[in-house]
């Protein structure tokens, strides 16, 4: 009986775990939870009390009969409600939540990673620039040499 040559589960199993991958989203899970705690209180502590100042922090008392009556609330309501302001709530959230997210993180950090790039190739063309300029130098002693060489055997 001849052995194969497959790894084990469990040579898989840490070879998975060795993957970059999966450290990367670790670490971005990690960065992410903490990171929800500064929005969420960015978004309950600011931005709610200025939308609160020109209605209500809790839309979620909105509502619509769809079908009477509609009279209690909770598990004694009665009739068919449609929940309308829970929606507009969630939804205005998840946009001031956007909103937070793409002003104070990704915009600064895509100027802040444009100016690196815009760094990096001026940085790469002053290389270039002086590559270029000391080939040139050394093209023109080499011009030189030979015409220096070429008018010494013409003397002779």
């Amino acid at each position: 009986m001849s052995e194969k040559n497959e790894p084990s589960v469990w040579q898989g199993f840490k070879a998975f775990l060795m993957r970059g991958n999966v450290i990367d989203l670790a670490v971005a899970v990690v960065i992410g939870a903490a990171f929800t705690k500064i929005v969420n209180s960015v978004v309950e502590g600011v931005i709610n009390p200025l939308v609160g100042a020109f209605g209500t922090q809790s839309l979620d008392s909105y509502s619509s009969c769809l079908k009477g009556p509609c009279t209690g609330t909770g598990d004694s309501a009665t009739g068919v409600r449609i929940l309308w302001g829970s929606v507009l709530g969630a939804t205005l959230t998840f946009l001031i939540t956007a909103a937070v997210v793409y002003f104070l993180m990704v915009l600064p950090m895509s100027k802040y990673l444009a100016r690196q790039e815009a760094r990096r190739k001026a940085k790469e063309s002053a290389e270039e620039i002086i590559e270029v300029s000391e080939l040139e130098v050394l093209k023109e002693i080499r011009d030189a040499l030979i015409a220096q060489r070429g008018s010494g055997h013409d003397r002779s």
